[in-house]
């Protein structure tokens, strides 16, 4: 808390290459902090905090309203065209310690692509990263953000649908994070009440969990 009047959240978001982790930290923030855009290869190479500006019309506490503040800490890839998982993992690390290290992470977002299928491996192994980066209450953590979730529409599914037709590797994912899963088109810019609704959601998750913070530690420590 900054104030009593205003509460900030604290967020990372981690993914593989091309999910769209960097537009959708955007699209949080209501901004364009992060370097976003189609390329053969990895885009983000080091870790870089973003912060919105105070956002009215969120929420409140006991009858008022309560301004909102979002950090976004952007992410390398993992996998990375160019970097090692040691050397990815390593700078994650040390951005959340120096970024998250005294207020502690409300929020890991994992962003996947709803219009690619996820795979066992893939899941196996994004899953080992994270519980490497967050420790053994990472499921309490987490939650998926699925982008691209126009093509979904584009072909006719619902939300609803596309999860009774979604692989078992991904409802499984789902499930061990309480269903804790955001859809979110970061293919055009975000308007402000679509805006809200996400955030909202991230709220909830957050009130869910009672407002706990994920303590991150130096790597010395």
């Amino acid at each position: 808390m900054a104030d009593s009047n205003e509460m900030t959240i604290n967020l990372i978001v981690l993914g593989r290459t091309q999910t769209g982790k960097s537009a959708a930290g955007n699209s949080l923030l209501g901004s364009s902090d992060f370097e976003s855009h189609w390329s053969p290869s990895s885009v983000t190479t080091c870790c870089s905090l973003g912060r919105s500006c105070r956002i009215s019309g969120i929420m409140r506490r006991n009858g008022c309203e309560l301004a909102l503040r979002v950090q976004v800490l952007d992410t390398p890839s993992y996998p990375h065209s160019d970097l090692r998982k040691e050397h990815v993992r390593d700078r994650v690390r040390s951005a959340l310690a120096h970024h998250f290290g005294k207020e502690g992470l409300h929020l890991a977002l994992l962003v996947l692509r709803a219009d690619l299928p996820l795979c066992p491996d893939e899941r196996d192994h994004t899953v080992q990263f994270i519980q490497e980066l967050l420790g053994p209450t990472w499921k309490d953590f987490t939650a998926v953000l699925l982008t691209h979730a126009d093509k979904a529409e584009e072909a006719g599914f619902s939300e609803e649908a596309y999860l009774h037709s979604a692989s078992s590797t991904l409802l499984s994912l789902l499930s061990s994070v309480q269903h804790k899963y955001i859809f979110l088109d970061n293919q055009k810019n975000i308007i402000k009440e679509e805006r809200a609704i996400v955030l909202r959601k991230l709220l909830n998750f957050i009130r869910q969990n009672n407002y706990r913070v994920l303590p991150v530690k130096h790597s010395k420590e």
